[in-house]
């Protein structure tokens, strides 16, 4: 059965009924990524669990997984800017105190972070509607920033917004590496963290705490973290980017990136179920204005939107939490 639909970007499209049903799979996984991840890090020190995430998947990776067909410099550019910088800081801001709900809220901020460095960097023009959209996500950001100012710490906020910059620079990173097989890019971007994450956790974290995480990792008490851990490998990752990579492989990207949005719909839905999680009214009428500019910018208009500016590029190589 094949569904055909006004997808409002100008132009009609048609998705099955049943990639449509995957692609609000991909965004449920993606979104409970979240509360997965703060079960995490109740036990593993942040810039350790970045080191581990992807050394559990980079093993398998170099063994199984042929190397894509790119540029060294711009497959060290997507683990720099996704692997390093947006997980480094997501995990940092959360372990500060920032809420699971709200952070895939501020998160995508990279797709405005997204656009303007690839209008800064890659000379892309920028439409009147990304412009509007921009505009819009960066008004509710700011009106989070002041909240937070006011009512707890702004540095989880300052944090995250750090990470949004870090999946943003792995975007234009991975438009440029322009992969033939966007999966195994996805994969091998994640033999660039490991190790360089692993030497700053002993530096910053300290060895006897990145050991004792280790140490203690298959404790009764430690078994919802090791879960969590391993939901955002096997799930989030593996499972999560598979199944999105093989979606953008049958459809245009403008027909499956808005599915991102549901994301965060999901994780302030899932950190409410898991942990009672309460977004301040302010913050969520914040956050939908930046969800609403992100969906906006993201949709080309009929005509000369389309010959001046792309859409906004869908989330890549595991940029999601």
């Amino acid at each position: 059965m094949r569904l055909c639909f006004t997808i409002g970007f100008g132009h009609h499209g048609c998705m099955p009924l049943r990639d449509r049903l995957l692609a609000c799979f991909v965004a449920v996984c993606w979104g409970i990524n979240f509360p997965a991840t703060a079960l995490a890090l109740d036990h593993f020190p942040p810039l350790f669990m970045v080191a581990l995430r992807f050394a559990l998947v980079a093993v398998p990776t170099v063994l199984l997984v042929p190397r894509p067909q790119v540029r060294l410099r711009w497959l060290f550019g997507v683990g720099l800017g996704i692997g390093l910088l947006q997980f480094a800081f997501l995990y940092l801001g959360m372990a500060a105190g920032m809420p699971s709900g709200l952070a895939s809220l501020v998160l995508q901020a990279s797709a405005p972070f997204t656009v303007l460095i690839a209008g800064f960097w890659l000379g892309e023009r920028l439409s009147r509607r990304q412009l509007i959209g921009i505009g819009l996500a960066v008004l509710g950001l700011a009106a989070i920033a002041v909240h937070r100012a006011q009512v707890a710490a702004l540095l989880p906020v300052a944090l995250t917004l750090f990470g949004a910059l870090g999946w943003a620079i792995g975007n234009v990173c991975s438009r440029r590496a322009a992969a033939p097989n966007p999966l195994h890019l996805t994969l091998w971007m994640s033999v660039v963290p490991p190790i360089p994450m692993l030497a700053l956790a002993v530096l910053v974290e300290g060895p006897g705490r990145v050991w004792a995480s280790l140490a203690t990792a298959a404790t009764h008490a430690a078994l919802p973290s090791v879960l969590g851990l391993l939901y955002i490998v096997v799930v989030a990752t593996v499972l999560g980017y598979g199944l999105w990579n093989t979606l953008l492989s049958r459809h245009p990207s403008s027909q499956v990136a808005p599915f991102s949005m549901l994301v965060p719909v999901v994780g302030v839905i899932a950190s409410w179920l898991a942990f009672g999680e309460l977004i301040d009214r302010v913050e969520l009428v914040a956050g939908l204005a930046v969800v609403g500019g992100v969906l906006y910018a993201s949709m080309p208009g009929r005509s000369r939107a389309r010959t001046e500016a792309e859409p906004l590029p869908a989330p890549t190589a595991a940029g999601v939490g």
